[in-house]
């Protein structure tokens, strides 16, 4: 206490109280719930930006519009009575889980929604509602949040902790190898026991939707769920036609299919409704995603809000805002998957989608969910192709022209994937002289590093132990290199790098775009081909 008094402490507490002050301020006028809940959402979102950025571009923090909670809560009721024989949200048994809390907003929102009748409050309170948060500051907000308001439903009646929320991975939870510590935490993971249990009907949330880092000098890579990404390559990628199918390891997707296969233990069945990035609707590697939501769910409601912020001109101006504001440039849409007692049908379930429309701003798209629900929306039925296509489905006669490559009737018998460098600034230039000069540098800074980690690493540790050891040991600094996978693997073997005269070659970075490029496997990440092409730096083209 003495440093902190000798640093200035007092100052910094008289900061935070104009901070505190200003937030009193702010939530004092408001008095209804909605209201509460945009500052609190709001706030957090802009304190994780701010202050943790790594996080928020880990786990894929995004707070979610108070209109899209309450449509998607609604919207739930409204299929348990349509394809549950009347049931409703109130019922005893219809267990309630959002797995992605946050803040808590949905659970929040379902108490002060009026959709549980006000003598099912308590028993949903204290039995039926479910919540999971990975973050300990949300952990704690959204427990507040979700308590005060069930006091506010239940005025009078003595406070009462919300018992529901567990602090846990959800995809880790149901790993196979999950470890489970019950000396630390035994109140915690006697919850977390208990929701593993459940006979779970409705699942709601906002899921993350990190792709994972955008380069290794990030150090922000993604978990790696094993159990859960087996389903995902049985499932969304053995049915997906394309090559490339890393986006079906996205936490969004990887939130499908984990509520996916959580809902398929139910045997009574229930309902998945979230709001997520829409580019599974029509992306080429998504095919995968489509086909087995058809096989795996009865009835399946896509209302597309659209705000694709990654198109360009008269299409960037139709798909106009997007309903997270600067939180997504992708398609945001909400998916309501109904999965009922017993086998789908053979031909598989019924697709509902509604487009929100063209030229709608973020204002106007969110009023408009505000007023809808599911039996007012005008759904357009959707019967997928044969390549299941569901939105922009192909002309059939795409399949009778000469295909380019990949088959025996193919033009071109030789594939290659091309030049991936994983650093372009470092290995291109117009310059050669620049370009050696940076290489230079860049590998004079890989050296140190390996000369550096061999003098500190263990001895004794396993190859993998040393790679890793590597990534861990190695500076960051991207001013400075950088790094891709194979460095760490040299680097733990204490392999050196060095600019030969035969790695300069000529390249076409775009089309009428000449450069000179470093061309060495040692140097860039992905050569494909290429070099049974151009052997040497005389071949022609």
């Amino acid at each position: 206490m003495d440093v902190l008094d000798a640093g200035g402490i007092g100052a910094e507490t008289a900061t935070l109280e104009g901070f505190y002050e200003h937030i009193h301020t702010l939530v004092g006028g408001i008095d209804s719930a909605e209201g509460r809940q945009r500052v609190i959402t709001g706030l957090y979102e802009q304190f994780f930006k701010k202050a943790l950025p790594d996080v928020v571009e880990a786990l894929g923090i995004v707070y979610t519009p108070v209109e899209i909670i309450d449509f998607i809560n609604r919207s739930v009721n409204d299929l348990l009575i349509r394809h549950f024989d009347g049931a409703t949200l109130s019922d005893e048994g219809v267990h309630v889980l959002d797995p992605f809390t946050g803040t808590g907003t949905f659970i929040t929102r379902l108490l002060q929604s009026g959709l549980i009748r006000a003598d099912a409050l308590e028993r949903k309170y204290t039995s039926e509602l479910h919540a999971n948060e990975i973050t300990l500051l949300a952990y704690y907000i959204a427990a507040i949040n979700i308590e005060t308001a069930y006091q506010g439903e239940h005025p009078g009646g003595e406070y009462q902790p919300f018992a529901g929320i567990v602090l846990a991975d959800t995809f880790q939870m149901d790993e196979t190898d999950d470890m489970v510590d019950t000396l630390i935490f035994p109140r915690n993971n006697a919850r977390a026991d208990r929701q593993k249990g459940l006979d779970i009907r409705v699942i709601v949330g906002n899921p993350p939707y990190s792709a994972g880092q955008k380069s290794q000098n990030d150090a922000n890579a993604n978990v790696r769920y094993p159990t859960l990404d087996t389903s995902i390559a049985n499932t969304y990628a053995a049915r997906s036609a394309a090559v490339l199918k890393k986006a079906l390891y996205d936490s969004y997707v990887r939130a499908i299919r984990w509520a996916s296969t959580r809902l398929a233990s139910s045997p009574r069945g229930g309902i998945i409704g979230y709001v997520t990035n829409g580019g599974w609707l029509d992306g080429n590697a998504a095919s995968g995603i489509r086909d087995t939501l058809t096989r795996e769910f009865h009835h399946v409601y896509v209302y597309n809000l659209r705000g694709n912020a990654r198109t360009s001109g008269e299409q960037r101006r139709r798909e106009a805002g997007t309903v997270f504001e600067s939180g997504s440039r992708a398609t945001v849409a909400i998916t309501l998957l109904v999965k009922q007692a017993g086998p789908v049908p053979a031909g598989g379930g019924t697709i509902a989608y509604h487009d929100i429309g063209d030229y709608l701003s973020r204002e106007e798209k969110l009023a408009a969910v505000a007023e809808a629900n599911v039996d007012t929306l005008p759904w357009q039925r959707i019967t997928p192709n044969e390549h299941h296509d569901w939105l922009n489905q192909r002309d059939a006669r795409y399949g009778q022209l000469v295909p380019l490559a990949g088959e025996p009737s193919a033009i071109f018998h030789t594939v290659s994937l091309g030049l991936a460098t994983n650093r372009d600034a470092w290995a291109y230039n117009s310059s050669e002289p620049e370009l050696r000069r940076n290489v230079g540098a860049m590998i004079d800074f890989y050296n140190d590093q390996v000369r550096a980690f061999a003098a500190e690493a263990q001895t004794t540790a396993t190859k993998k132990e040393r790679v890793a050891e590597a990534a861990a040991f190695a500076d960051k600094d991207p001013t400075r290199i950088s790094w891709n996978r194979g460095d760490y693997n040299r680097m733990a073997n204490g392999q050196l790098y060095e600019l030969r005269e035969d790695m300069i070659r000529s390249s076409l970075y775009r089309p009428f775009f000449k450069q000179r490029v470093v061309f060495d496997r040692t140097l860039i990440e992905i050569t494909s081909r290429l070099p049974s092409f151009y052997p040497t730096p005389e071949s022609e083209n």
